[in-house]
């Protein structure tokens, strides 16, 4: 499946312990949904869902890091079991050395899968930049890896699965659905 990656690629994978996600562009389209009280709507992928659940399952701790605070994104971190999430990060460095102090990470041990400039505070000092296909493409040049998928449409199960491809969790997880 992942096979034909790059080594070096598969081997910065295998150590990641923490992935870091950011929302708007990633986790969802990038699309802003307002009514006409002002609410705010997102649409969440649920394979990006399940594939987040099973790398949890798989030992690998899961954050987001975003600028927004958002009623919806919470609610979607608490249903996915996202135990550390930051909202209202402006600063997205700042953030992200207080979470790796929680999460009790090292910077070559985490995977940050952004699409925008207020990413890469974030993706230029952690072990495994990701990159969304719809993402910037200044972004990209500092990626080590560009999903195929678009942010919102499977792009973080693409990234949850090649981290457990690498981890050499992700078949026999896939394995328990077919017994």
């Amino acid at each position: 499946m992942f096979a034909h990656l790059p080594q070096d690629l598969i081997t910065r994978a295998k150590n990641i312990k923490l992935l870091i996600m950011d929302v708007d562009g990633v986790l969802t389209s990038a699309q802003l949904f307002i009514g006409n009280n002002g609410e705010i709507t997102k649409a969440f992928n649920t394979l990006d869902g399940h594939g987040i659940r099973m790398l949890q399952d798989s030992g690998v701790q899961t954050a987001i890091i975003t600028a927004r605070s958002d009623e919806a994104v919470a609610a979607r971190a608490k249903q996915l079991g996202i135990t550390h999430y930051f909202y209202g990060a402006h600063d997205k460095k700042e953030a992200y050395e207080k979470l790796r102090e929680l999460a009790n990470v090292r910077e070559d041990e985490c995977a940050m899968v952004g699409d925008d400039v207020i990413d890469l505070p974030v993706m230029v000092r952690c072990g495994l930049p990701i990159a969304v296909a719809t993402a910037h493409d200044f972004v990209k040049q500092y990626a080590a890896w560009v999903t195929q998928k678009n942010g919102g449409f499977g792009a973080i199960r693409e990234v949850t699965d090649l981290l457990m491809f690498a981890q050499e969790t992700l078949l026999p997880k896939l394995n328990e659905y077919t017994r």
